[in-house]
């Protein structure tokens, strides 16, 4: 059994942790709240960007009008950009990602070369001895289009070299506070949804008319790369929030455990205690009943 000496620093140890683990739930739900702000803001450029580039890649002969939307018959290589972070301490946010991709790429059709987004995601892959391209690691706590749009960049020059012949995008979604999924996407070519149209609501549900200029490639040209690293841009702010959601609830289990760890170390010392007093009475009361036979 452990002395009170043991005991009194267990106790004390406990409770400093338990302090630094509710301190890194303060910063989380402070980071947390910014990052759902950054998701909302970005949503509404995407949907319509979203939109514009479905009404023009509907247009008929979709697959002649850019290789970018040009689904290759036998494709030999895919390239999957993986986001988690650059931090632990989140509880099984990073865990999640690599078990989703080891289900999903691990018996794929093709070999599979990854794009780490994130320091976590880029040693847990290389610990699976996985073939990594390349690794985007130490991005801003509030990253801007123009530091992530790099990734994209890279993956849309790599598809375009044809050494790669398909892009796939995986991240975590956040849904809300308590709930985060492991989400993969399709980024190249692109992929719409089947009898996807743009609707013109305000005039009674018709397809909305546009007519664009320059042409129709010069604008793919412009969109597309725009459009599948804004993808890449959206990812890594759902991400980013989902990663300090999940560090928040961890950061805050953890204080609930450490707290309860200390009231169990409390108990057992007082026990302790009282059991030395105890014993120290008795041998004073012993000694007294001694001295006084004599």
């Amino acid at each position: 059994m452990a002395s009170a000496r043991e005991m009194r620093l267990r106790i004390k140890s406990v409770k400093n942790i338990s302090q630094v683990t509710r301190a890194l739930e303060a910063v989380s739900a402070a980071k947390v709240r910014k990052s759902v702000q950054a998701v909302a803001a970005t949503r509404p450029y995407a949907t319509k960007a979203w939109q514009v580039l479905t009404h023009v890649a509907a247009q008929p002969g979709r697959h002649s009008l850019h290789p970018l939307l040009t689904e290759r018959p036998n494709p030999s290589s895919t390239l999957a950009i993986v986001v988690t972070s650059d931090r632990g301490l989140a509880g099984a946010y990073n865990t999640n990602i690599i078990r989703f991709i080891a289900q999903r790429f691990d018996s794929h059709r093709t070999p599979v070369r990854y794009m780490a987004v994130g320091r976590k995601g880029r040693d847990l892959l290389v610990r699976r001895k996985k073939e990594l391209l390349a690794d985007f690691s130490n991005l801003p706590a509030a990253p801007s289009f123009a530091d992530v749009s790099a990734i994209g960049r890279m993956a849309v020059a790599e598809f375009e070299a044809g050494n790669v012949d398909e892009v796939y995008l995986v991240y975590t979604d956040f849904i809300n506070m308590a709930r985060q999924v492991a989400t993969m996407k399709k980024l190249l070519p692109l992929e719409l949804e089947a009898g996807h149209q743009v609707m013109d609501l305000q005039k009674g549900g018709a397809v909305a008319a546009y007519d664009y200029e320059p042409d129709l490639r010069e604008l793919l040209d412009e969109i597309i790369p725009r459009f599948t690293a804004l993808q890449v841009y959206q990812a890594i702010l759902e991400s980013q929030a989902s990663e300090h959601a999940a560090r928040m609830v961890a950061m805050h289990s953890a204080t609930d455990n450490a707290r309860e760890l200390a009231g169990a170390y409390e108990l057992q010392y007082n026990k302790m205690r009282q059991q030395t007093i105890t014993n120290d009475i008795l041998d004073i009361v012993g000694g007294a009943e001694a001295l006084a036979a004599v």
